[in-house]
């Protein structure tokens, strides 16, 4: 059996990745801000050397070359600063720096020239006087006064980013909190369902498509729940459906045997009839036990009406009659046939007389009624509870009508009608399907 390959959690993965996106977010942000404010303070330090610079040359004697002397300062000049005047060959005249400056040297030109000597920023301005130029003011200052100034700006770059990165991962921690949280019940909702426990719901977590998931895994649940339910309940609805016809096709065989001079061939058309008549039930019930929902074809009232008249009867009068125009009705006709063989199987074995079933138009639904002579039932009587019957049968007078007008009523309701008692003695069942909405067939 192939491994299952291991795969990181949600939170890991959304964690990961938005902290990561972010991290090279301020990267791409802070490496090239960190190189343009080193190249700032470092202009900013080289354009302050200028300025001294030229305050320095505007105040230096112009025969400094010839006649060398200790130069006085501009007053506000910086104490780090080292400041000297040089001849134009590069050596030193007064002043302080060293013996020798190629920055110095440059100066005879007549421009402003910037160099790095000996771990210094040296900026030189050329001295002129009558004669061209002759000497050069040199003033310097320490590169580490302008690293360290750089330093501490980048410094306080790292912490900015450190501080983005950490509520990037902050953020990011809640965010896969919070979605990776509905997934997880979700999760645990499914195995609860695998399980067998059909009552699973899904908490409302705020995140669109987790809650359209709960609610579908909710959908899920119920309708796996309502198959079970059918399935369970089917047996006992087949063993009451079919004891009635089978016990009627066994008994008329047994007679045609016991009985001398009895016509075989004909309890044998009658065998086979039965015995259609139950492989009919049998299918009716196998299609609604795998029937997931209302079937909305449209019914065949006229047809059914025509069923129940060649139903085999145990010498009983039947009459079948439609009242006037029949309104349009969608349900399944395996539940309504099931509903009707249940109502004449209970008048032919707790009614008498005659058995009348009437289709009548109620305005706005289908009414059908099914009734007989017998004495009825009492009204404090539930008829309608799902029970077994007791030792004596389907038959018997035990006061129960066994498992038929429980599932009767079951199957009406889920065809979005309704099965009643109208009137107990003598006694009128009529079950009640809406008509078909006229504007929902165009549609359709």
């Amino acid at each position: 059996m192939d491994a299952v390959p291991r795969t990181a959690p949600l939170r890991r993965r959304l964690l990961v990745t938005i902290a990561g996106i972010t991290a090279v977010a301020v990267l791409l942000l802070i490496v090239p801000l960190a190189v343009a404010v080193q190249r700032l303070y470092r202009s900013e330090a080289q354009t302050k050397l200028e300025r001294d610079a030229t305050r320095v040359a505007a105040t230096a004697p112009d025969d400094e070359a010839r006649h060398p002397r200790p130069i006085r300062l501009p007053e506000g000049l910086n104490e780090r600063l080292r400041v000297g005047i040089y001849g134009i060959d590069g050596r030193r005249l007064t002043g302080e720096g060293p013996p020798y400056s190629r920055a110095a040297a440059q100066a005879s030109d007549g421009r402003l020239h910037q160099r790095d000597e000996h771990g210094r920023l040296v900026v030189t301005a050329p001295i002129p006087s009558d004669e061209g130029v002759t000497s050069a003011a040199r003033v310097s200052m320490p590169e580490r006064v302008v690293a360290r100034r750089i330093e501490r700006a980048w410094w306080v770059m790292a912490a900015f980013a450190l501080l983005i990165i950490g509520l990037a991962a902050f953020v990011a921690r809640y965010q896969s909190r919070r979605l990776a949280r509905p997934l997880e019940r979700l999760t645990l909702a499914a195995q609860a369902l695998g399980d067998g426990d059909f009552t699973v719901r899904a908490q409302s977590s705020g995140v669109l498509e987790a809650d359209e998931a709960g609610r579908a895994l909710e959908v899920t649940a119920r309708r796996l729940g309502s198959m079970l339910d059918r399935e369970r309940a089917f047996s006992a609805d087949v063993s009451h459906q079919l004891r009635t016809p089978l016990t009627g096709l066994l008994l008329g065989l047994e007679s045609a045997l016991e009985r001398p001079g009895a016509d075989l061939a004909a309890a044998v058309r009658t065998a086979v009839r039965r015995g259609e008549h139950l492989r009919d039930i049998i299918d009716d019930l196998l299609s609604l036990a795998r029937d997931a929902g209302p079937n909305r074809e449209r019914l065949d009232v006229p047809g059914m009406l025509e069923e129940l008249r060649r139903r085999p009867s145990d010498g009983r009068p039947l009459e079948v009659a439609a009242r006037g125009p029949l309104p349009e009705v969608h349900a399944s006709a395996s539940a309504v046939r099931q509903i009707l063989g249940v109502l004449l199987d209970n008048a032919q074995a707790h009614g008498a007389g005659r058995v009348t079933v009437e289709a009548s138009d109620i305005g706005g639904g289908l009414a059908i009624d099914v009734s007989d002579e017998g004495p009825g039932v009492t009204e404090a009587e539930d008829i309608f509870a799902r029970r077994h019957s007791g030792g004596e049968g389907e038959g018997g007078r035990d006061g129960g009508h066994g498992i038929g007008l429980a599932l009767a009523r079951a199957l009406a309701e889920a065809e979005g009608g309704r099965l009643v008692l109208r009137r107990p003695s003598p006694p009128i069942f009529t079950l009640l399907l809406p008509a078909s909405d006229p504007a929902s067939d165009e549609g359709a």
